[in-house]
């Protein structure tokens, strides 16, 4: 095989240049195993200012959310240790749990369908380690050090002082910005005014707390200083993930091999389609700009992260020597292929259509999952007393005001009938929102209704309006009667 026809073979798409060798490591590691570093050059382009948008405003998110608040309530708080949970300011409780877990499975579903339609999006806009890396780190790196050939030339040379202060510099930048991370994320936890109030009171005065925070502080700081792309090559499962969703037409960044080989350098007033070229110009700036150090000219890798920096770097050398723009796009593998335009496929119908559903069933839940929660339970090791003809038994409440305001109920008996309450303070109960209040009743019934040793009872709890906003089944004793035939 001439060397012409092994670089159209590319395994049987006209896309890998050494097929036998192709993908036997990983991209950023050598063969003998050691670290190889990326030095991505600083990406420029309509694709990089749409992404730079979009991390702004989700940085400004990440940093306004713990101070918001919705009639008192943080906006989000999901506090494991304590037991708070705040979504959209509504507080939720273990009892919610069942709403919080079909919005999980509602979610891998959405993530199931929008890999499957748009691959690995998710990862270059939104994915929180690729906008801290990208957007906050990364542009200190070049702040502090300069683009990628200026990168490469410090690595490279002695520890002299211009080293030393630079990357000393950029260190401690990063720790100082790990630290503010790891604050913000514990303010999603415990509230801002409790981090402001461990901050005011030293480190030493909660040592538990402040050593969670600097084993997080390091563990951002190794992700973001050290680890970097490795996260998403290894350790993201999403990645994993996306390579059994994704198929031929799935959208994704994709090199438009059939109109790019065979690829040659760049010659003036060279007629290219003429002599058998392609539109590449084999320039490498599709590389040199990837955070994760591969050739999308391979074809689909596990390490695309569908940053976009390949694209913009391939349209601005296309404008430069006067070709389409488009080389390196968004499309799927089967457009490329075919010229088949996309089209929105059965199977991604049909999880959208699941997805649908889901969702409306969650709001549906959300909607009515009720304003209390009431439960009426027989303390332990009590039985009934009879009195002036009346049996009676006790009950200790429990009421869970749910809503964003604070409630007046009372407690009607709804079945049987004729049932009498005995409140240990004041019929009117007052239960403040988002808070439990608890009390003990006593119940009686006359003892000529009494036909069973033990029957069910319902107590309902109703608002000042008389509308019933919990209801709770639980049983009732009296003495045992013999049933005589």
């Amino acid at each position: 095989m001439s060397k012409v026809d092994e670089e159209i073979a590319r395994g049987g798409q006209g896309q890998v240049l050494n097929p036998e060798t192709y993908r036997d490591s990983i991209g950023t590691m050598e063969q003998s195993g050691k670290r190889k570093w990326v030095f991505p050059r600083k990406p420029k382009g309509k694709y990089t200012n749409r992404r730079e948008l979009v991390s702004y405003v989700l940085l400004v998110i990440y940093f306004t959310i713990p101070f918001v608040k919705i009639n008192g309530n943080p906006f989000f708080r999901f506090n494991v240790i304590d037991g708070e949970y705040f979504i959209a300011g509504q507080p939720f409780y273990p009892q919610d749990f069942f709403i919080l877990t079909l919005g999980a499975i509602a979610s891998l579903i959405f993530i199931i369908v929008f890999t499957i339609a748009f691959g690995r999006i998710f990862c270059g806009w939104i994915c929180p380690q690729t906008i801290f890396m990208e957007s906050v780190f990364r542009k200190i790196e070049f702040w502090i050090e300069g683009d990628r050939n200026k990168q490469m030339r410090l690595d490279r040379q002695e520890w002299d002082s211009e080293k030393i202060w630079k990357k000393s510099l950029k260190w401690s930048v990063y720790g100082v910005i790990s630290l503010i991370i790891t604050h913000f994320m514990f303010m999603y936890v415990v509230g801002y005014e409790e981090v402001l109030n461990i901050i005011s009171e030293g480190p030493f005065a909660k040592l538990t707390n402040f050593i969670v925070m600097i084993l997080f502080t390091a563990a951002f700081y190794f992700v973001f200083g050290w680890f970097r792309e490795q996260v998403c090559t290894l350790v993201c499962p999403y990645g994993r993930l996306q390579g059994v969703l994704i198929d031929k037409e799935t959208i994704n960044v994709f090199y438009d091999f059939k109109r790019g080989e065979n690829r040659s350098k760049w010659r003036n007033n060279e007629d290219r389609k003429a002599v058998g070229k392609g539109d590449c110009i084999d320039c490498y700036q599709c590389v040199v700009v990837c955070p994760t150090g591969i050739d999308i000219r391979d074809g689909q890798q596990l390490e695309c992260v569908n940053c976009t920096a390949c694209i913009d770097a391939c349209d601005e050398v296309m404008e430069k020597v006067g070709l389409p723009k488009g080389l390196i796009r968004y499309a799927s593998e089967k457009e490329i292929e075919t010229g088949i335009p996309y089209k929105f496929t059965g199977r991604m119908k049909g999880f959208a259509v699941i997805l649908v559903l889901l969702v409306g069933f969650l709001g549906f839940l959300l909607y009515n999952r009720g304003e209390m929660e009431a439960k009426f339970i027989k303390p332990a090791g009590s039985t009934f007393f009879v009195r002036d003809g009346k049996i009676t038994n006790t009950y200790n409440y429990t009421f869970l005001n749910k809503t964003n305001e604070k409630k007046i109920v009372t407690i009607k008996v709804i079945e049987p009938s004729h049932a009498e309450i005995n409140y240990s303070v004041t019929s009117k109960i007052t239960v403040e929102r988002d808070k439990i209040s608890k009390g003990t009743i006593n119940i009686s019934f006359p003892e000529s209704e009494m036909n069973l040793s033990k029957q069910n009872i319902t107590i309902g709890v109703y608002d000042m309006k008389g509308k019933l906003i919990d209801s709770y089944q639980t049983y009732f004793e009296g003495p045992f009667k013999l049933q005589i035939p």
